[in-house]
């Protein structure tokens, strides 16, 4: 996984991690006991939190990073696909609510130095 800032309109929102490899995706939040930051999931269209310690905030973004819908997800829970998401962001539950994560915003990545 690679290190990154997530953005929107040039501000930053949080500290986070890019999760690209099958592996790195199917493992997720897993092992976990909070997270503060945000995971993205790339091609990636629908998530569960079996074996989660804590729920989550789930953003679909489209394949421009455009937020489509977000939303809670409990321990042990399915976040079904949405219509036209290609990615997923997760944070520990709170967290978009803190952001102001909303449908329409637009995530930006960042590399960290």
């Amino acid at each position: 996984m690679r290190t990154v800032w997530l953005l929107r309109g040039g501000d930053v929102l949080a500290s986070g991690e890019v999760a690209e490899s099958m592996g790195d995706r199917a493992r997720g939040l897993l092992g976990h006991r909070q997270y503060d930051g945000a995971l993205l999931l790339m091609r990636t269209r629908s998530v569960h939190t079996a074996g989660m310690r804590f729920p989550i905030d789930v953003a679909f973004l489209d394949k421009e990073l455009q937020v489509v819908a977000t939303t809670k997800v409990r321990t042990w829970s399915l976040a079904l696909p949405r219509r036209g998401a290609m990615h997923v962001l997760e944070a520990q539950a709170g967290a978009f609510e803190r952001w102001r994560l909303r449908p329409g915003d637009k995530i930006e990545i960042r590399e960290t130095a």
